[in-house]
């Protein structure tokens, strides 16, 4: 049974009858459809905290999903999974792609910029001020891409840039 008919959770399944309703109201193909359903378990897998069982149904989704658009929030959620994994390199890897596909895209700067931030910390924890100072740079330039589409947003963010090197 797909995890969409089989989900307890109240808002879960909520999200499953409009999504189903909406499904058969829009005009989409049957692979569209599809690609949607794996996305949603997808999703739902994710928040349970199966990310294997994620990235299966998100892997699938891409396969069958060709909007661009739709494409990037499918290798955003790869890339969450991956950062919450641990596996920075392909976090990286995956927000670029999305990213690619819709550049509009905040919370996969501000992601990319966490790590760049995280990875700069460990540098300086091992004594590599230039290489620290590099990955703190590649943080803010991500950052100011987040603030720039969606100003207000990522205050914490813009205070370190600001404390760190000035707007220009």
């Amino acid at each position: 049974m797909p995890r969409s008919r089989s989900n307890g959770n109240f808002i879960d399944k909520t999200f499953s009858i409009v999504a189903n309703i909406l499904l058969r109201i829009i005009p989409t193909t049957s692979g569209e459809k599809e690609a949607f359903t794996y996305y949603r378990d997808g999703m739902s897998a994710q928040s349970e905290g199966n990310y294997a069982e994620a990235l299966q149904n998100y892997y699938e989704a891409m396969r069958l999903e060709i909007d661009p658009y739709d494409r990037s929030y499918i290798l955003y959620n790869i890339g969450l999974i991956h950062t919450r994994n641990g596996e920075h390199t392909k976090a990286l890897e995956y927000y670029f792609r999305a990213l690619e596909r819709n550049p509009f895209l905040p919370q996969a700067f501000n992601n990319m910029a966490v790590i760049c931030h995280y990875r700069g910390e460990q540098a300086i924890r091992q004594g590599d001020s230039e290489i620290a100072e590099a990955w703190f740079d590649q943080a803010a330039e991500y950052w100011k891409q987040a603030i720039a589409l969606t100003p207000g947003n990522y205050s914490q963010a813009y205070n370190w840039i600001k404390l760190k090197k000035p707007f220009k």
